[in-house]
């Protein structure tokens, strides 16, 4: 997961441009017909957490090419392929992105898959908030209505006619997900030293209520995987969205849960507020003006009075919750720095709470027990 980039973003010391050869990139670049003459200004991005953000202007124009960290993970080069994929496929949508140019598989060039893609001109809410928008509470409430309209735009995406189908299973997805993230965690226990799930609270109970209060019923579409304010690029000129960033998690799934990981991770007035803004936000619209933008632009069933939303969002508490315990596992094996591992697990602790509230508090869904 990442932060977002910025086309405006200042240059950051960081000897990871030496791992691009400028030669090859350009030859390569040739071959793709994307621009032509010298490349200038290679620079890596602020933002990247998991993966490698390379900025470079070429005939004019502003890219950004994502690859892999120096050292991959199993699945790095098919999450290359797949995000590649996927804003391909959104061409034309009602969904802002980063328009894609360009996917590389050939492993010879720079040991890895990579993309690239067409910089944005905007700005991440979690590290700058321009003064005008800074000032005026009714922007900022404009800013997250747009944020809502475009997941709910997202949401409206036909995956066979974007041809990103073949991204996921979507035969009992929802129905999987509390097992497939309990794997993961159980696969946690690889790392020496980690002292193991009991640490994240009742994560086994919550699990537990999750799996007894599946949906009966829901409809497959696109999800984000990862959708929250700091993988959201804002324009500089107007109270909207200019892009969503970091697709790297996006699959076939219910739509649902990207709302709800949105309300899990929400800076806005009675939210949990996990990473706040650069700045305060008054104006962002609280917990229920989101969910109902949400329905006025979706066909998707919320629940009678909304009340599905609360396991979506416990769903997506348990799910990121899970995720990021992940980095502190790989920290307590000193895979990972000791500080970011035990954030992220103070992190996931908190979520697990969350979700925790969420189902004491739940009522009128439906459940096995």
């Amino acid at each position: 997961m990442t932060r977002g980039f910025e086309a405006g973003t200042e240059p950051v010391p960081d000897s990871s441009t030496g791992r691009v050869d400028v030669d090859r990139l350009t030859g390569w670049l040739d071959a793709n017909g994307v621009g032509s003459g010298p490349i200038t200004g290679l620079v890596p991005l602020a933002g990247g957490t998991q993966n490698l953000l390379l900025r470079f202007t070429r005939a004019g124009r502003d890219y950004v090419l994502r690859m892999p960290p120096e050292h991959k993970r199993a699945n790095s080069d098919s999450t290359m392929v797949r995000e590649a994929t996927v804003l391909a496929g959104l061409a034309g949508s009602d969904v802002p992105h980063p328009r894609f140019v360009a996917l590389c598989e050939d492993l010879d060039l720079f040991g890895c898959c990579f993309f690239v893609m067409e910089a944005v001109d905007g700005y991440s809410a979690m590290s700058e908030l321009p003064q005008v928008f800074r000032e005026d509470p009714a922007l900022q409430r404009r800013m997250g209505m747009s944020l809502v309209d475009v997941l709910a735009a997202l949401g409206r995406v036909d995956p066979v006619a974007a041809g990103v189908a073949h991204l996921g299973n979507a035969d009992g997805w929802l129905e999987r997900q509390v097992s497939r993230w309990q794997r993961q965690l159980d696969s946690y226990a690889e790392f020496e030293r980690w002292p193991g799930p009991e640490t994240l609270g009742d994560v086994a109970g919550l699990g537990r209520w999750l799996q007894a209060r599946v949906p009966r019923s829901w409809r497959p579409g696109v999800i984000h995987g990862d959708f929250h304010l700091g993988n959201i690029l804002f324009s500089r000129t107007a109270p909207e969205v200019a892009a969503i960033l970091d697709w790297e998690l996006a699959t076939i799934g219910d739509p649902l849960l990207d709302l709800g990981h949105l309300l899990a991770t929400w800076p806005g007035p009675g939210g949990p507020g996990r990473t706040p803004p650069a700045a305060p936000m008054p104006g962002l619209p609280d917990r229920a003006a989101i969910i109902e933008r949400y329905a006025a632009g979706s066909d998707r069933d919320l629940g009678a009075e909304f009340v599905l939303i609360d396991w979506y969002q416990a769903l997506a508490c348990y799910r990121l919750a899970i995720l990021l315990e992940g980095s502190h596992a790989r920290a307590s094996a000193g895979r990972a720095p000791a500080e970011i591992g035990a954030q992220l697990h103070r992190a996931a602790v908190t979520l697990v709470e969350q979700g925790l509230g969420l189902a004491r508090g739940a009522t009128g869904l439906p459940h096995s027990e």
